[in-house]
Parts: C-alpha cells; structure tokens; sequence
C-alpha cells in the first residue's frame, strides 16, 4: 500500500470525519484522479521536443504519456489542425497516490524559493490545479542530460462538492499551502 494512501485511511479520513462532522465514510471528500499534462507550443519546429516531454513525462509518473494534438488551424500561431501539441496522463489508484507523495516529499522542496502553493488554484467545484516551471525538481530526471527544459500542469480532481473541504483534505494529505491565504 502507498505511503499516502496509508496515512489517508489512518489520520485523514477520522480527521476530516470530526472536523465536517459526517459519520458516513463515503460522504468524506477523496482523490479521485491526477491529470498531468505538457503543453509543447515549441514543438511545431522540432520534433524533438515532443520525444523528449513523453520520454520525461513517462519517467516521472510511471505510466505511458498520451500525445495530444491540436483540435484546429490557428494561423497567428502558425498552428495546423491536428498536429502533436503537447503530451497528458491521468493517473488513479496506487500510481496516483505515488505520485503524490513523490510531489509532496521531494518535488515541491526542490523548487527554488519555494514558499508554498497558492490556493488561488482552485476551480470553485472542489478540484486543483497548479504548475511547475521545469521537470528537473523531479529527482528521476537528470538535469545534465535535459535538452529541454519543460513546465508540467498538474490538476488534482476531488469528490468536495466546493472548494473549502479540498481545501481541507489537501492540507490535511499534506500540500503545503501558503498559510496567510484563505477561500
């Protein structure tokens, strides 16, 4: 069992079942799926690049990236319908919880002046979403042998019917949120 998941079933769920004051488990609001996405506006001129984020991207998740293409033809962004744009996976269960903990523990602390997530990323319907700047904060990437340095989305989608109980569960699973902000 993940690390993250264990400490959800053991110190989250009784902690967030006092604090809501719900007896009934499923009520509570959980993880239901992390979605995390490249976006390659780059790649139009180098084929590369697109290689490169999969390659990165199936590294740091563990499970095979899905090419996304454009949907149709922007001119000023000399941009063609249905050409390779950007790379996404969506991860449930174990990987999810993984992946998570990998964020949690030794992505985020990597990240330079890191101060905290802003909680401005939340979508009004209980789901997050935040960014990072490069995939080098990961420790499975090498940054020696990037060529390209690359920023990743990440959208964390919960079961809270509104934003103050994700708030709540994220804090409680351990995201370190800037402090002073508030919904």
């Amino acid at each position: 069992m993940s690390r993250l998941l264990d400490k959800y079933k053991t110190k989250v769920l009784p902690t967030l079942k006092q604090s809501l004051g719900r007896e009934n488990v499923h009520s509570i609001p959980r993880i239901l799926k992390v979605v995390v996405s490249m976006g390659l506006g780059k790649a139009l001129a180098d084929r590369k690049r697109i290689e490169e984020a999969v390659d990165h991207l199936r590294t740091i998740v563990g499970q095979k990236p899905q090419v996304t293409k454009s949907r149709r033809a922007v001119s000023g962004f000399r941009l063609r319908e249905n050409v390779d744009v950007g790379c996404k996976v969506t991860l449930r269960g174990a990987r999810m919880y993984d992946f998570l903990d990998r964020l949690i523990t030794l992505a985020l602390p990597r990240v330079r002046d890191f101060r905290g997530v802003r909680s401005t990323g939340f979508d009004g319907n209980g789901n997050f979403s935040m960014g990072l700047n490069e995939q080098t904060v990961f420790p499975e990437i090498d940054p020696d042998k990037v060529t390209y340095v690359q920023g990743m989305n990440i959208a964390i989608v919960t079961s809270a019917g509104d934003d103050a109980e994700a708030l709540q569960l994220l804090r409680e699973i351990g995201i370190p949120f800037v402090k002073d902000q508030a919904i």
